[in-house]
């Protein structure tokens, strides 16, 4: 995996989902695709501590594949920054977790965070969650970006029934 050199943000997000996107083209295994997934941003994105998803199942997002530390294993809808993000299923984008009305801390390193909901036909897959040891870390050029990474992970993931 080679570092992205990029001119701003939007050219890095064009190539990093150019990079996912022939990832998912050799495997759309949803386990093996999420794990890539998260390597793929834990290890381009710069300034983070965490990347990984959580997937909604029996009423509640359960820890997926990440990469980082030890992370919450089952988060209810509509606590902290990723139970709201797929409560809502709008894009959380937190400058300052510090200040987050019921920020769930799992690192306490983490200082901002983005939370991008995977909707798929309507129905809700999980949630994709970056965090930085940088507060105001993401913006919405980071959103916009994060948000075609979902897309690409949609068009070709093949998600469980369960989900």
């Amino acid at each position: 995996m080679h570092k992205i050199e990029a001119s701003d943000k939007q050219d890095f997000y064009k190539q990093l989902n150019a990079y996912l996107e022939g990832m998912l083209k050799e495997e759309g295994y949803w386990l093996s695709a999420l794990s890539n997934a998260a390597a793929l941003l834990y290890n381009l994105l710069p300034d983070i501590n965490w990347a990984g998803f959580y997937l909604y199942r029996g009423g509640e997002l359960v820890l997926g594949p990440f990469q980082g530390k030890p992370a919450c294993t089952r988060i209810a809808l509509g606590k902290g920054v990723c139970g709201t993000a797929a409560a809502t299923r709008q894009i959380q984008l937190v400058e300052d977790v510090n200040l987050y009305p019921g920020h769930i801390v799992c690192d306490p390193a983490s200082q901002s965070e983005i939370v991008v909901p995977i909707i798929k036909d309507d129905h809700l897959i999980g949630v994709l969650d970056i965090d930085s040891p940088y507060k105001a870390r993401f913006d919405e050029q980071d959103a916009e970006g994060l948000q075609s990474f979902v897309t690409a992970l949609n068009q070709y993931v093949d998600w469980p029934c369960e989900f």
